[in-house]
Formats: structure tokens, sequence, C-alpha cells
């Protein structure tokens, strides 16, 4: 071989030797940019991610509370019922004993009927009480084993300690009232309860003296 042939040899071989390593360093540098990318993608949140979405997750978004409804007031206890004339109705709710020595006796009446009702004859039928008009003045508590009526209290001059009914009853309204007497004595747990045309009501006494 010449000397010319061979310095072609080793200039080809040189060109060749240096083709291949920047193909390889070409590759190193792509590689190394992939590398790059994923690295920053694996960070879950890295900028130009979006964040993964509620049903990817299983995570619901939050759901504000439900606005509890204000407590409804209990009822009233019912002691005795009762209903008369003109479908007048008698409701007893409570009848306490007082440490003064009284009982004070609650409930409702309610006009049933389609007419105006001005609740006559409730106010009693002792002169004294008839000042009272419409109102629970004719009241009476009686202590059948006792064999004694206890008349509705009233203040020096003659006014019930009751509820008067300043107006008459339209038809369908009811309003509440309340009626202090003696108090029986402490065996005297039952009595009945009356006013007026209204059936007798046995009620039972609470508290103590």
């Amino acid at each position: 071989m010449s000397e010319r042939q061979e310095k072609a040899g080793l200039l080809m071989s040189v060109r060749h030797t240096m083709k291949a390593r920047r193909v390889l360093t070409a590759v190193a540098i792509t590689a190394g940019l992939a590398l790059t990318v994923a690295g920053c993608g694996d960070g879950g949140g890295g900028a130009g991610e979006a964040p993964p979405s509620s049903a990817a997750t299983g995570n619901k978004p939050d759901e504000k509370a439900e606005k509890q409804s204000p407590q409804q007031p209990a009822e009233k206890q019912v002691l005795a019922e009762a209903k008369g004339g003109d479908n007048i109705t008698l409701v007893i709710n409570s009848a306490v004993r007082d440490a003064g020595g009284f009982v004070t006796v609650n409930g409702k009446v309610k006009n049933g009927g389609g007419n105006v009702w001005t609740a006559p004859g409730w106010q009693g039928k002792e002169q004294e009480l008839a000042r009272n008009s419409a109102s629970m003045a004719g009241a009476s508590l009686v202590d059948r084993t006792g064999k004694k009526k206890y008349l509705v209290l009233r203040d020096t001059d003659g006014r019930c300690l009751c509820t008067n009914f300043a107006t008459g009853f339209t038809p369908g309204s009811e309003r509440e009232f309340f009626a202090q007497f003696p108090a029986p004595p402490p065996s005297a747990s039952k009595v009945d309860f009356q006013i007026a045309d209204m059936p007798a009501m046995t009620i039972e006494i609470s508290g103590s003296e």
C-alpha cells in the first residue's frame, strides 16, 4: 500500500470516529432531556399539570350541612278534656299545687261552633262574681272523698284570680286560661273540675306543699 493510500485510509477512519461520537452525544442529550421532562412531571402538581379531579380521586365536594329546623315546642300534657253545648271544648293541661297553699289550673277553651260564643254562665251565679262577666270565675274543684268544694279565689274587689275573656270566641278560635283555688289537703290528689254546663272532669294535682 502506498503512503498516499495509507493517509487516505486514516483520514476516513478519523471522520467515521468523529461522526459516531456526534451521534452518541446527540443521543445522550436527547435522553437527558427526556429524563428531565419526566422528572418535572413526577411531582404531582408541577407547573402545567392540572390537579386531579374529584371524580378521579373519589372525593366528593364539601357539602354544606343542612340547617336544622327550629325545635318545635313540645305538646302540652292533657289531663282531661270535655265537650259541652255549642260545640265548646275544654281542655285541662295542668293542675299544680303551689307552696303558698294554692292550686293553679291551666288549660284552653275552643269554640268549635259556627257562631260567636261569649261563655254564658261561666262567670258563676254569685252576685259578687257577676262583675267578672265572661270568665272562668264560676269554676270549682270538688274533692269527692273529703266532700268539699273549692271555689276560685278572688281579690278584695271581688275580681277572680282567673282568666277574663274580654271578647267573645269567634268560630274556630281557642284561648288559654288559668284559675286559682285554695289547695285541697295533700291526701286529695284527684279532684273534679267543674264549670257551667260542662261535664265534670277528674284531674290529678301535681306538686307538693
